[in-house]
Formats: C-alpha cells, sequence, structure tokens
C-alpha cells in the first residue's frame, strides 16, 4: 500500500515538475517536498511498514499441519 502511494506522489511530483506550477504556496507544496514525502513513503514499505509482502512462507494455519493424521 505504502509502495502504491510513493508512486502516485512521485508522479505527482512529476507533473508538478513538467507543468512548473506552485499552487500558490511554492514554499509548503512542491516538487522538492512531494519527492521526499515519496522517498518517505518508499522507504517505510522496504523497512516492512504497512501491507507489504510478508516474509512468513506462507504459512496460514495455526498448530498441527492440516491433512496429517
Amino acid at each position: 500500500m505504502l509502495a502504491i502511494l510513493a508512486a502516485i506522489v512521485f508522479g505527482f511530483a512529476l507533473l508538478i515538475d513538467l507543468l512548473d506550477t506552485n499552487f500558490g504556496a511554492p514554499d509548503l507544496f512542491n516538487v522538492h517536498t512531494l519527492l521526499m514525502l515519496g522517498l518517505l513513503l518508499l522507504s517505510l514499505y522496504l523497512a516492512g511498514v504497512g501491507r507489504g509482502p510478508g516474509g512468513g512462507g506462507g504459512r496460514w494455519y495455526r498448530g498441527r499441519r492440516p491433512g496429517r493424521g
């Protein structure tokens, strides 16, 4: 989920950079701020925060293995 948000933020930052807009608040909402936000989201995703790829080995049951006598 965080990687998708990072991709959206990076895409939005690219559009802002290509269109050269500042939305009336150049110090608050600019390309560099969005790039830092995207990098933060991407680093949180890679650190394992949020719903990333699980490393549990695919084990979905608890206790004894099903089907074993």
